[in-house]
């Protein structure tokens, strides 16, 4: 099935456990390259869906110039998005229980931009879900913070987790999208490339 990929070596550009976890469930061969601190910072004009694929696409230039010819990298970024502005990682406890405050009895949005980068070509998409959160109580929110302390997850959890299996109501779009890599259309993607 994946013998067109077999010319590239697949590196996938992330520290995400759950990103590796999900490119291994596609059944390629891959490497994991990170370079710290990457600035992900970007233009305060973008909205929704251009922060995700502009941060994505800033990661692939980063690797850019150490990238050997039969390379393939993959970086992605995932941003949540509600009431028109992005809700990034949680700096501590209280803006982690703020912001599922915020998502508690709401939709919101979880955005990925995917950027797939050779010496030749790069290919950017994004990939968006509607996320819909049950009314959460403020015990709910502390027990999760306290037990899984999601500062490294944009909006501050993970749906593979607890909150997910208790707070969330319905989805529009991929699962594994909001969990930070939308395998299915990076599958399509890889198999066009």
């Amino acid at each position: 099935m994946l013998d067109n990929l077999n010319k590239y070596k697949i590196i996938l550009a992330s520290n995400s456990p759950r990103r590796r976890e999900l490119l291994a469930g596609l059944g390629v061969d891959f490497e994991v390259r990170v370079i710290p601190d990457i600035d992900e910072s970007y233009p305060a004009s973008l909205q929704g869906e251009e922060i995700p694929a502009y941060i994505a696409e800033k990661k692939a230039k980063a690797y850019y110039e150490n990238l050997a010819d039969d390379e393939l990298l993959i970086t992605a970024d995932t941003i949540v998005w509600t009431y028109n502005k992005i809700m990034g990682k949680p700096a501590n406890r209280e803006e982690a229980i703020d912001m599922l405050m915020t998502l508690s009895n709401h939709v919101h949005e979880v955005m990925t931009g995917v950027c797939l980068t050779t010496k030749q070509k790069s290919v950017s998409f994004v990939v968006s879900s509607a996320v819909c959160f049950a009314e959460l109580t403020k015990e709910e929110i502390d027990f999760y913070v306290d037990t899984y302390h999601p500062f490294d997850k944009a909006g501050a959890y993970g749906i593979q987790e607890w909150i997910g299996h208790v707070g969330v109501e319905a989805i529009n779009g991929s699962f594994y999208n909001v969990m930070g890599l939308p395998v299915q259309r990076l599958y399509r993607e890889l198999m066009k490339f």
